[in-house]
C-alpha cells in the first residue's frame, strides 16, 4: 500500500440513490481547472508538483504553524514513512493549486491525508 499515492474509497450506491444522483461536473470544466493548476505549478516552481523533491518540495510546501502541527500529529499517529510524508505534501500542494490557493491550508492538508489508507 505504501506505493499507492491516492486511495479513494467509494461506497456502492443503491439503485434508488443512483436514480437520484445529481449531474456531475462537466469534463471540460474539470479539465480547465486542471490546466490552470498545472500552469500555476510551472509558473511558481518550473515543474509539476509530482516532480518536486527534497529542498524544492520543502520550499514550495511551506505550512502554517497549525498545518505543521496537523501534519506532525498525523505523522506520529499514522506512523508515516518519509516517502508518505513527502507524498502528502505534494498532494496537499496540488489540492491547494486546484482550489486556486497560493498557500496550503489546513483543509488542503486534511484532504490529502484522507487519500491515504490507514493499514491498521
Amino acid at each position: 500500500m505504501d506505493r499507492f499515492d491516492l486511495v479513494v474509497e467509494v461506497p456502492r450506491l443503491t439503485p434508488q440513490e443512483l436514480s437520484r444522483a445529481p449531474e456531475g461536473e462537466p469534463t471540460a470544466v474539470v479539465r480547465e481547472r486542471v490546466l490552470v493548476a498545472r500552469e500555476r505549478m510551472k509558473a511558481r516552481q518550473g515543474k509539476l508538483n509530482s516532480e518536486l523533491l527534497g529542498r524544492a518540495l520543502r520550499q514550495h510546501t511551506l505550512l502554517s504553524p497549525a498545518s505543521e502541527a496537523l501534519l506532525q500529529t498525523a505523522t506520529q499517529r499514522l506512523a508515516l514513512t518519509a516517502r508518505s510524508y513527502d507524498r502528502i505534501l505534494r498532494v496537499a500542494r496540488t489540492i491547494a493549486d486546484l482550489a486556486g490557493s497560493e498557500r496550503i491550508g489546513e483543509a488542503h492538508l486534511a484532504e490529502a491525508l484522507t487519500y491515504r489508507r490507514s493499514l491498521g
